[in-house]
């Protein structure tokens, strides 16, 4: 076996650290960046780049403040919508 059908091999069934951190921001009750941090083995600089990331790839994020003060804690609210097939087809008709 080469290495390259072991990396595809291996990449199929691979949890990427990106998907441990959309699920961990899946929780009703969010995350804080410390939380995330560990739980990644991330900087918390690195986290917040993250959540920057899934903000910029369409992930809509909230970060919520308790009334009492405390640390931020943050969740997804929406995921990013795929984009329609409508597209090709139109570029198709315009020419």
């Amino acid at each position: 076996m080469t290495k390259k059908t072991s990396k595809k091999t291996h990449a199929a069934g691979r949890v990427t650290k990106k998907d441990r951190l959309i699920k961990l921001l899946s929780h009703k009750t969010g995350v804080d960046v410390k939380v995330l941090s560990e739980k990644l083995g991330w900087q918390q600089h690195t986290t917040r780049a993250a959540l920057t990331g899934l903000r910029k790839a369409g992930y809509e994020i909230a970060g919520e403040k308790p009334a009492k003060g405390g640390i931020s804690k943050y969740r997804i609210l929406a995921t990013p919508q795929p984009e329609s097939s409508a597209r090709p087809l139109e570029a198709a008709n315009a020419a």
